[in-house]
């Protein structure tokens, strides 16, 4: 089977860029309801997921994980990609195996795609494997039960 049948294309699908500034960075997240996003770099590659823990930890630890508190104005001046995020997210390639993705969806809300070039072409979400899954099932359950 074919995932980029469950792949939502990236002009559908809200990311960062690792140069915005965390103020963009959280802004944009607020706007889309998010409370985790992908982070690409301004070729498209992929480069991680910052999530909401991900600016409470940086905020509370500042820039070297030592415990101290960064000033929220600060904020303004501080550019996504210094700020420690989530590399367990890992992608997928598009021609990856849909076991490969089933194994991901069951520790990801959403798995990032890319391409040959590790370029970011889209996102596959956890609901969009659960609502094919449970299809699956109905139709299973229907041919069981002679219809």
């Amino acid at each position: 089977m074919n995932i980029a049948l469950f792949m939502k294309p990236k002009p559908l699908v809200a990311y960062l860029y690792d140069d915005y500034t965390v103020r963009q960075a959280i802004e944009k997240m607020a706007h889309h309801g998010y409370a985790a996003i992908p982070v690409i770099d301004r070729e498209g590659h992929y480069v991680g997921t910052v999530s909401e823990g991900s600016f409470l930890w940086y905020i509370i630890n500042g820039e070297n994980g030592e415990i101290k508190s960064v000033d929220i104005t600060n904020l303004e001046d501080v550019f996504l990609r210094d700020v420690p995020y989530d590399k367990r997210n890992t992608s997928v390639n598009i021609s990856a195996s849909i076991e490969e993705v089933y194994e991901k969806v069951l520790n990801q809300n959403f798995i990032p795609v890319v391409d040959d070039r590790d370029v970011f072409i889209g996102l596959i979400t956890r609901s969009t494997v659960i609502q094919y899954l449970k299809k699956q099932a109905s139709i299973g359950k229907a041919l069981d039960s002679g219809f």
